[in-house]
Order: structure tokens, then sequence, then C-alpha cells
């Protein structure tokens, strides 16, 4: 069965999205958080990394698994072994054929500036911010089910 999943994450005490030797990495958190919860090895796939520091808001992953379990543990279960700065929002079983970032069919970047030194994951807390850049990028290609 594939999974996907949204996830959501205040970025600063990351190396970015993409596992690293350090291990300081969002992948690496969710991926041990999910290896806790399933007791079994998940390797995920993400729509698009993110940079160090980066914050991410509704990010979409997918991994596969053998694992049935109803969708809202998915949801609850790993939360339980997540830092307080990543959580997963939603989950959707999908088809096998699906792929978090080969199906999606729009990306939207914001790049913020925060003039405070103690700056809040601004989008996470739904405050108002000015940006400096917002870009929509759609894929030009048929949309598949998902």
């Amino acid at each position: 069965m594939r999974l996907a999943m949204g996830l959501s994450y205040n970025g600063r005490a990351y190396e970015g999205w993409q596992s690293q030797l350090s291990g300081r990495t969002v992948q690496d958190r969710f991926e041990d958080a999910l290896q806790k919860f399933t007791q079994t090895s998940i390797s995920t796939h993400c729509a698009g990394r993110t940079d160090t520091g980066v914050h991410g808001l509704m990010q979409v992953v997918h991994f596969d698994t053998e694992l049935t379990r109803d969708m809202y543990s998915w949801v609850r279960g790993t939360n339980s072994f997540l830092p307080d700065d990543i959580a997963v929002q939603w989950v959707r079983e999908v088809p096998d054929t699906f792929h978090c970032r080969g199906s999606a069919i729009a990306q939207t970047l914001c790049l913020c500036h925060c003039l405070s030194p103690r700056c809040v994951p601004v989008l996470m807390q739904g405050a108002s911010v000015g940006f400096i850049a917002r870009s929509t990028y759609k894929k030009c290609k048929k949309r598949r089910d998902i």
C-alpha cells in the first residue's frame, strides 16, 4: 500500500529536508518516527527538498508499506514520535502509480523576510508578514487521479 502524508515543520533546527550523515534533517526525524511507530524501516519520498532553516507547510511525502492501520492512527501514531516542531497533518492512501513529485499539479513557494531576531515560524502560526516573492509553478501535464 502507498500512503501520502502532509507534513508541516519549523525548519530552524534542521539541515533541510533530505537525509544527511549528521542526522539533523526533517527526513531523518520523520523516518525515525515512522520506524518507531511501525517497527519497520520505511524509506520516504518528498515532493521537494528544503534548505537549512526553511519551514515546510503541507509538504507532501509518500512511502510504501505492508502495514494496515486506520488513517487517523497513522497521523496520531507518527506524531507521537516526532519532535514538537514537525507534525503530520493528514494521510491518504494513494495508487501505486502516485509519486509526490511527479503527480503534483502545483507548487507554491513563499519567501518571507522577518525583521525580528526572535522570529517564529510565521507560516505555521498564521501570522502575516511581508512577502518578498510568491510564485506558483503549475505542471504542464495531464493530472493523474490520486
